[in-house]
């Protein structure tokens, strides 16, 4: 038997699950056709690669020795896939640029200014409430890039080959009640002050629900936790029934308030993620001046960040610099992506109490879950 990519892949999957079931239900074979291809794979190669037991498969040393060539050969091997069809449909006139993304208030901003670079984006958007199924869809060649967070405490799951760049460290999470709530008098809120309130969260989106737990456990507090969508949660949360954790750039309403968690005990990393340097260079700077220009037009946000000092005008970070100069480097879009950046007169004309935000950091992933 001649060994090919798809053998290889074979023994990859093998490796990361650490057994032969959970192996072939992500191959998409049966288990008694993966226990023979291994066994053919083994047999051309002259050893045994893995010690089967019943608590699992483990690489044998000559099986760590072929993993350690296989991994990076089927790696290279999916980026020239994902990378050649992604070419193949910006000739034949297809989508030039497939963004994913949870929810934000920064994507019409971002999406308006990539269609309003020289020369111009066509982007596409997909949202999903998943961080981690955005990661994938990354990752498997159907999205090019995801504007994901990352909830404290509950780490995603980065497949192999993913390039981050974070946009913000760390951004509180505030809570939102009506708008007559005793509460929302107060600057900052605190949760004894909610304590006989329910929450309502959606437990779909990856490592809300966990992370609201432990955080009012910390406190001391046992309320009754609802599950629901986040439109819903605001209405009801407009009326009195319930209250919830919200970005901080969200909006107030006349029947709702929007306020900070006294401690900031709730907080997200939000990241931009690709295959490549390159990809994050393509679209970060228009992401960046999106996403600081809602943050300054919440009211309460920007307060927040007026105390804090971690805010400033995304064309002087760091972050914002570099992947300009590769852009200008490589000719694509010249200085025009920073289009739109100019905020209100009225911002503008406060003293500057507000300084740069976190300096933006790029790393690849070889694989296993990223840590806040």
């Amino acid at each position: 038997m001649e060994l090919e990519v798809r053998h290889l892949r074979v023994l990859c999957a093998v490796a990361d699950s650490g057994s032969l079931h959970k192996a072939a239900r992500e191959l998409g074979m049966a288990q008694p056709s993966l226990s023979t291809q291994l066994g053919r794979i083994e047999h051309a190669l002259g050893g045994q690669l893995f010690v089967r037991a019943r608590t699992g498969c483990r690489p044998t040393p000559l099986g760590r020795v072929v993993l350690s060539r296989a991994r990076p050969l089927v790696a290279e091997f999916a980026a020239l896939v994902t990378e050649t069809r992604a070419a193949a449909a910006r000739a034949a006139g297809g989508p030039l640029l497939r963004i994913g993304a949870t929810a934000s208030r920064a994507l019409p901003g971002w999406l308006r200014r990539l269609r309003t670079r020289v020369p111009p984006i066509e982007p596409t958007l997909q949202t999903d409430v998943s961080a981690n199924s955005l990661l994938g869809m990354v990752a498997a060649g159907r999205l090019d890039m995801a504007f994901v967070h990352e909830v404290e405490g509950s780490l995603l799951r980065v497949p192999a080959g993913l390039c981050l760049r974070v946009l913000v460290e760390r951004e509180p999470q505030f809570v939102t009640l009506a708008a007559d709530h005793p509460a929302a008098a107060r600057d900052q809120v605190r949760l004894t002050d909610l304590a006989g309130e329910r929450w309502m969260v959606d437990s779909t989106v990856d490592g809300d629900w966990d992370a609201l737990c432990r955080v009012l456990r910390a406190a001391g507090l046992e309320p009754d936790l609802l599950h629901g969508d986040y439109l819903t949660a605001y209405s009801l949360a407009a009326t009195g029934e319930v209250v919830t954790v919200s970005q901080p750039t969200a909006h107030p309403r006349p029947d709702l308030a929007v306020r900070p968690l006294e401690g900031d005990p709730i907080g997200v990393r939000l990241l931009l993620a690709a295959r490549s340097e390159t990809e994050l260079d393509f679209a970060y700077a228009e992401l960046e001046a999106a996403y600081w220009e809602v943050a300054l037009q919440a009211p309460a946000y920007r307060e927040w960040l007026a105390r804090s000092g971690t805010c400033g005008a995304p064309s002087r970070t760091p972050g914002a610099r570099e992947a300009q100069a590769r852009r200008d480097a490589q000719g694509v879009g010249g200085d025009t992506g920073r289009a739109g950046l100019a905020w209100p007169d009225d911002l503008l004309r406060r003293p500057p109490r507000l300084v740069q935000p976190p300096m933006t950091t790029t790393r690849a992933h070889s694989g296993g879950a990223s840590g806040m």
